[in-house]
């Protein structure tokens, strides 16, 4: 398979997550700024993208270190959850995206700010 066959579906999730985090981390900022002042709102929003972050980038290297062991261990106890290794580094990925828009978004809309 070549690279950018590859690549290509990985960096779109990736995209497609941080592109909604930076429109919801840009709207959300703008809403709590009418409510508290830019500075508390920026800082607490940039905070909550960073525990996304951080809780996606350790959920995704606990399914590639467990998720085998999981998968095993589902199988061999008969409970057919529909858990998979791959499903739950896809839905790390997503929130990865999602936590950095997030970030990013807050940045950029908090320089908008007059």
């Amino acid at each position: 398979m070549a690279l950018g066959a590859w690549l290509r579906p990985r960096v779109r999730l990736l995209a497609t997550a941080g592109a909604v985090g930076f429109v919801v981390g840009a709207l959300a900022l703008f809403a709590l700024a009418t409510v508290r002042t830019p500075e508390f709102a920026s800082t607490q929003i940039f905070a909550v993208g960073a525990l996304v972050l951080g809780f996606a980038v350790l959920g995704w290297s606990g399914s590639v270190l467990a998720g085998n062991a999981v998968e095993t261990l589902q199988s061999h106890l008969d409970t057919d959850t529909g858990w998979t290794e791959r499903d739950s580094r896809r839905a790390m990925a997503r929130l990865t995206g999602f936590g950095a828009g997030v970030m990013v978004g807050v940045s950029v809309a908090t320089a908008l700010l007059p």
